[in-house]
């Protein structure tokens, strides 16, 4: 238990840690961003199919 204790201390006082989270914030950030153009294009798409349905009767 003292050793896990010591490596969190280790790992918390390196500068490896500060910058996994910035990876994981722009990690986050590039998910929400695919996300919503993903969203988009989904709505866009099925947009232009119900409009193609539509005129075809």
């Amino acid at each position: 238990m003292k050793s896990l204790a010591k490596k969190v201390v280790r790992f918390l006082a390196s500068e490896d840690g500060p910058t996994a989270v910035e990876y994981a914030v722009m990690l986050a950030l590039i998910v929400i961003v695919c996300l919503t153009a993903i969203t988009a294009i989904g709505n866009n798409a099925n947009a232009t199919f119900q409009d193609v349905a539509n005129q075809l009767g």
